[in-house]
């Protein structure tokens, strides 16, 4: 805990909007860095280059590759966070997903539920995975859920086929990218979508760039779940930041235009969001108030991952916060109390 100082210097704030530091717990990378690159300086960079969003603490996220390409990137996590690097935690996506909704997760590399495997990835990031996208209706699946509660490790559906009846008896509490990649809402058969709505347990996280999901499909979600139960993520790949052209994601081809990233065949490949312009479409595509969107952008995550010191602008809290002008945009980003860029 921090004691409160006197005599510190004052930031004036007069007509500014002050948030809390914004939390992604899924993004694969920005600025020409991904999480699969296995490179901890360019781990320690991307948190930097977030901070221009608002971001004080993210997750890198993998996805599905090999099992030595993945146990590599998060042996340069661990060493990334020795570093100081800008996150607590890291996302585990895949590899033990569904093949019918791989969407940009590689089909060679999908395999079932391994807890002896998960357990050595785990050894390798230094014990800093704290939430794996499986599928729960795969081989294997509720074994490896059972492991991951004991560990406490949240456990998150994505990628998934599942029907209503195989989640009903579930312990689940968190959706990987709501509506994507998942089964889909029918009227004889609600799907992965109609059970966490409908789940009042079930955090959804929602990637708000107007692309992935209608925007009416995330006031649909903010109106069923209410403002404590979504995380508003950005699932951005290494594109985001750069401009249009031709990029990788997990060894394929990445084609960015209009403010989209998809693969040869046209499937999303991940976002190039920015988590500020996700934050002021939230409250564009819901009606939201302000409250609300912090709720979604850092209040949830700090609560729902332990983050005691985060999420929050109070005394005894890390001074991790936001100074944004009237329209939304960050003006300065400030974390553990250090000004990290300048006002413009």
């Amino acid at each position: 805990q921090y004691v409160p100082q006197e005599n510190e210097t004052v930031f004036d704030a007069t007509g500014k909007i002050v948030i809390p530091g914004m939390i992604d717990v899924h993004i694969h990378g920005g600025y020409d860095i991904d999480a699969m690159d296995a490179n901890s300086d360019g781990l320690v960079t991307l948190g930097k280059e977030m901070l221009k969003e608002g971001v004080t603490t993210y997750f890198p996220t993998t996805m599905t590759q090999a099992p030595e390409a993945i146990e590599a990137a998060l042996t340069a996590a661990k060493e990334a966070k020795e570093k100081g690097a800008h996150f607590e935690y890291i996302h585990l996506e895949g590899p033990y997903v569904s093949k019918k909704r791989a969407g940009a997760q590689p089909l060679e590399h999908i395999v079932p539920a391994n807890i002896e495997q998960f357990k050595q990835w785990q050894e390798a990031s230094g014990n800093l995975i704290k939430l794996v996208t499986y599928a729960p209706e795969e081989e294997g699946a509720l074994e490896f859920e059972q492991y991951l509660a004991e560990t406490g490790v949240v456990g998150t559906m994505g990628h998934t086929d599942a029907i209503d009846g195989q989640l009903k008896n579930r312990k689940i509490t968190h959706a990987t990218h709501l509506y994507n990649q998942m089964r889909g809402l029918h009227h004889r058969e609600p799907g992965v979508v109609g059970h966490v709505l409908l789940n009042p347990d079930v955090m959804v996280e929602v990637i708000t760039d107007g692309i992935h999901i209608h925007p009416d499909m995330v006031k649909l979600a903010y109106k069923l779940k209410g403002p404590k139960k979504v995380s508003v993520i950005t699932d951005a790949m290494r594109a985001k930041g750069l401009e249009d052209g031709l990029y990788e994601l997990g060894g394929q081809p990445v084609h960015v235009k209009d403010g989209s990233a998809r693969l040869e065949d046209g499937t999303l490949a991940g976002s190039i969001l920015k988590m500020d312009q996700a934050f002021r479409n939230v409250i564009e595509f819901t009606g939201c108030s302000i409250e609300d969107a912090v709720l979604m952008t850092s209040v949830n995550q700090a609560e729902e991952f332990g983050l005691n010191n985060k999420g929050a602008l109070a005394v005894g809290k890390d001074a991790d916060f936001v100074v944004m002008n009237e329209d939304l945009h960050v003006y300065d980003t400030v974390r553990l109390g250090i000004h990290m860029k300048e006002g413009k």
